[in-house]
């Protein structure tokens, strides 16, 4: 009445708005973790980082999202078996939560997949759920019941049960008969539950030829906090960004968006000035469909920043990266690509021409990017906590300051170990971190003493560090499977699947597969031994073997197993 009614805007899965009378539902099947990675960005930028890795970890996955100037986009996306043709922020998820249920089976430890949810959700909320996640981190004093709400229990009116949660890892530990305490139970499950996270994390950075120690990881999402410093050491990454919203970082995000619009179409040209007229014309005509969209919802042309990407492969292949082409140089696009593409495969191609696959354009609108937060006078001095309690931390119980985050002012510092205890969650600073105020009241946590090596491992298998070991080395091999199908020619790689990696000890015994083909993995080991018996002391550096001989482990002459022996550098 008399005023300017409010415009309603959607969020979309590409990481923008819309406006509602343009929303269609497929621009939204992955609208809220969307809304992280704009928050994850839009609070490192206000706090100076432009690398970052965002770290969202809930109560029934961690989703993990990889950001380095640019937001990066998928086209083409599979969810839940359906295949969608629109832009969609890339993330990736892996079932690791608060919730994810804690095994003990055939001598080794294991976090998930499965998740109790949030009924009957762990065993500590009073409705006969089982061991999770969270419940271990009860029993390691890293959450403390009485900070939290008496919200549990059928009547939703109970604090969280500790005793419920001691009596079942004690149980638990009596299984086991190892002589291990209960803390260290749960201790060794926290560890694979880390391990599974920090290797989600390789997928999106390493496994592309990123550096993660070059990043800051933003934590986020409810059961971030209580994780962070560990994953960042998982990684060798030394900084942490928590920001005051870490807790609902989601929901911020979207109030940071911006409106936004995408168009891409295909072009199959080589990428040679001769094709510059064509693409030039193709990014107009977008850039054109962009505007008048942006357009329809009051967005001026001059508030809008454009943006133009070409998705280019080599001939003869199809896995296309996206290029920048802002600058339009065909040029700097071919060094672009190159240096992405030895980047994420490790080689390049001198004698095979590049083809724009297609062309994108994407605008935003500039007029309601981001929004600031002030700074604060900083206080250089320690905190002190409001009390001291014990945590279970590297195998023993350890004396740890409790930090009211709301007592913290900016410039304060407290070194670990140590908790925080926000409104929304609980932040563990790990020893040998130290958690700093900013200016603009975000959490900066640093590491400030080198990591201690652990000590060597005996010869008796120990659970918990068996399932590490199993998940880094499967982790390997799917690495190697990833490339593999990425670079291919043959269909029966690329779009059939018809290969198995894996990883093999010196003598030729497996260590760990990947879930590819299971035909192969009968001989591979055979295949492996073989290589090692005929070229005994002639194996070096550098060396690649081809087998295809059935009589030496291979399936069938079609059947290639290619061996690349690895070296271990001098201590």
């Amino acid at each position: 009445r008399g005023r300017e009614s409010p415009r309603l805007m959607f969020m979309m899965s590409s990481g923008g708005l819309t406006a509602a009378d343009m929303f269609q539902g497929k621009d939204a099947l992955l609208s809220g973790p969307a809304g992280g990675v704009v928050g994850m960005v839009e609070t490192a930028k206000l706090a100076g980082f432009d690398k970052v890795i965002g770290f969202d970890m809930g109560g029934t996955s961690t989703d993990v999202a990889h950001f380095d100037g640019d937001y990066e986009r998928a086209f083409d996306t599979e969810v839940a078996g359906v295949r969608i043709r629109a832009p969609m922020m890339r993330i990736h998820t892996v079932a690791a939560g608060g919730g994810s249920i804690l095994h003990y089976e055939a001598g080794r430890f294991r976090a998930g997949p499965d998740s109790a949810g949030a009924n009957p959700g762990p065993a500590a909320y009073r409705r006969g759920g089982p061991l999770a996640v969270t419940d271990a981190n009860v029993m390691l004093g890293k959450l403390q019941p009485d900070f939290f709400p008496a919200i549990f229990g059928p009547g939703q009116d109970e604090p969280l049960d500790v005793q419920t949660v001691r009596e079942k890892f004690l149980a638990l530990a009596a299984e086991i008969g190892d002589g291990r305490a209960p803390e260290a139970v749960a201790e060794g499950f926290v560890t694979i539950a880390v391990e599974n996270m920090a290797n989600a994390i390789k997928k999106i950075s390493v496994q592309r030829g990123y550096d993660v120690t070059e990043y800051l990881l933003n934590c986020f999402g409810g059961a971030g906090g209580q994780h962070a410093c560990r994953v960042a050491d998982a990684l060798g990454m030394e900084a942490v960004l928590i920001h005051p919203f870490s807790g609902l970082l989601s929901a911020y995000g979207i109030g940071l968006s911006s409106i936004f619009s995408s168009r891409q179409q295909a072009l199959l040209k080589p990428l040679a000035e001769v094709s510059r007229p064509a693409i030039d014309e193709l990014i107009a005509t977008l850039r054109k469909a962009v505007i008048d969209e942006l357009a329809a919802q009051g967005i001026a042309e001059d508030a809008v920043a454009s943006k133009p990407v070409l998705q280019i492969r080599y001939d003869g292949t199809d896995t296309a990266l996206p290029v920048n082409f802002e600058r339009g140089s065909i040029a700097g696009a071919k060094a672009d690509f190159e240096t992405a593409h030895k980047a994420q495969f490790g080689f390049v191609y001198d004698d095979k021409p590049m083809i724009v696959e297609s062309v994108g354009v994407e605008g935003i609108d500039t007029g309601g990017a981001g929004r600031e937060e002030s700074d604060s006078i900083l206080e250089d001095i320690a905190a002190s906590p409001s009390e001291n309690r014990q945590i279970f931390i590297d195998g023993a119980w350890r004396d740890a300051g409790i930090f009211r985050r709301e007592a913290l002012k900016p410039g304060r510092k407290l070194a670990g170990p140590a908790l925080v205890i926000e409104p929304n969650q609980t932040i563990v600073v790990e020893p040998g971190w130290q958690a700093e105020i900013t200016a603009k009241n975000h959490v900066l946590l640093r590491r400030i003493e080198k990591k201690r090596r652990q000590a060597a491992l005996g010869t008796e298998a120990d659970p918990v560090m068996l399932e590490v070991f199993n998940n880094l080395f499967m982790s390997i091999a799917e690495q190697m499977g990833v490339t593999l199908q990425n670079t291919a020619y043959s269909v029966n790689i690329k779009e059939r699947l018809d290969f198995s990696c894996a990883v093999f000890d010196r003598n030729g015994a497996l260590v760990a597969n990947a879930p590819h083909m299971p035909v192969h993995l009968g001989s591979m080991d055979r295949s492996v031994e073989t290589i090692i018996r005929l070229n005994s002391g002639d194996i070096h550096p550098g060396d690649v073997f081809a087998l295809n001989a059935p009589y030496n482990g291979g399936t069938h002459l079609p059947d290639i197993t290619v061996v690349t022996p690895v070296f271990s550098l001098p201590l």
